[in-house]
């Protein structure tokens, strides 16, 4: 049976100013992502997790990738509560992970990482107190903007989107 295709990230459009209402269940999403990946990876040998199919990254760079933008929202999260007109930029050539060598760190300590740096952004955003859900920064790529509970969705979208990426990694390569 042929998958659907996933659709690029840069393809996306994202709704703009979204109500604060809906951050306790994106929250969800977002703190459990790392228990996800947990699972997902759980007892798949090393020569699948750093396989990189035509090219393009292995399961444990998507993990990386993850790990590396994890300092990105927080930032822009600042930026939003803080007043910013504008978020801070990203990298859109991903050099932090192209350089980062992902496939040469053992995959626990990759995800030890990433749920540490994850855990950091769930304190950060439940700290945010009404008033700063109000506020919103325009997102650069977006060229629209975004409030506080909108990155989230954001960043929860874009885990899922690498989460569905080894997932056909895994599923086409397990034999």
């Amino acid at each position: 049976m042929t998958k659907p295709p996933i659709y690029p990230w840069f393809d996306r459009s994202f709704p703009q100013l979204l109500d604060a209402r809906l951050l306790p269940a994106i929250l969800e999403r977002l703190a459990n992502t790392p228990l996800r990946l947990r699972a997902k990876l759980a007892n798949l040998p090393a020569g699948l997790l750093t396989l990189n199919p035509m090219g393009k990254w292995s399961v444990q760079e998507h993990i990386g990738h993850l790990l590396d933008l994890e300092p990105l929202w927080q930032g822009r999260w600042v930026d939003i509560t803080h007043g910013a007109v504008t978020m801070r930029e990203a990298d859109l050539s991903n050099r932090a992970t192209q350089e980062a060598s992902h496939n040469k760190s053992s995959l626990a300590a990759l995800l030890d990482e990433f749920e540490q740096a994850r855990q950091a952004s769930i304190v950060q955003l439940r700290q945010f107190r009404a008033k700063d859900l109000e506020m919103s920064s325009l997102h650069p790529r977006l060229e629209q903007p975004l409030n506080v509970t909108g990155l989230a969705y954001f960043v929860a979208e874009h885990d899922d989107h690498h989460l569905a990426f080894m997932s056909r990694i895994i599923e086409r390569h397990r034999g």
